[in-house]
């Protein structure tokens, strides 16, 4: 729960209806040209994320480009069946879900990093989530996140981790 004298707005609350480019080498400078796009255009302190997939054996892709791995027109499907494919002959199928947060508050840059580590199945199992989850089975569990409760992979997801830093250093700002 965030404190209560932080208040969060929507991007279209404040009159920005542009697809904000992702166009950097990283994930890292991806969240971070998302906040600058905002608190520069529009003058506001601002978090932005990005989120990528790193597969060991790929030498980390998809990476930055895990939304777009199969083409411009963003199918997960596609994305999900090009990676089994890529991983067909091989036995190394250890991967890892990252998120960076950037936050850009008065004017100064925090990151928040998180990672959820596990491995890529050799099927797709499960209908909860999106993207990757039906084919991604986190660490410690017999399961892919497309099997788990919104709510279990809300707190050992990479995107959840990262979100649990952002709060507990708002928290300490406002304590």
């Amino acid at each position: 729960m965030l404190p209560s004298t932080i208040e969060i707005i929507s991007l279209e609350s404040i009159g920005c209806f542009e697809e904000i480019p992702e166009t950097a080498a990283t994930i890292k400078e991806n969240a971070i040209m998302k906040a600058n796009y905002v608190t520069y255009n529009y003058g506001y302190d601002c978090f932005a994320d990005d989120t990528g997939l790193e597969v060991e054996a790929l030498n980390s892709e998809p990476g930055v480009f895990s939304a777009r791995y199969a083409g411009e027109q963003r199918s997960s499907e596609n994305n999900m069946n090009k990676l089994l494919e890529a991983l067909s002959n091989e036995t190394n199928r250890n991967a890892q879900f990252k998120t960076v947060i950037a936050l850009n508050l008065n004017g100064k840059q925090h990151l928040f990093t998180g990672i959820a580590k596990g491995e890529i199945t050799l099927e797709k199992t499960g209908n909860q989530g999106f993207g990757y989850d039906p084919i991604f089975k986190p660490e410690g569990f017999e399961v892919t996140f497309a099997q788990l409760s919104l709510e279990k992979k809300g707190i050992i997801s990479h995107r959840g981790k990262a979100m649990e830093q952002l709060i507990v250093f708002l928290k300490k700002l406002t304590n």
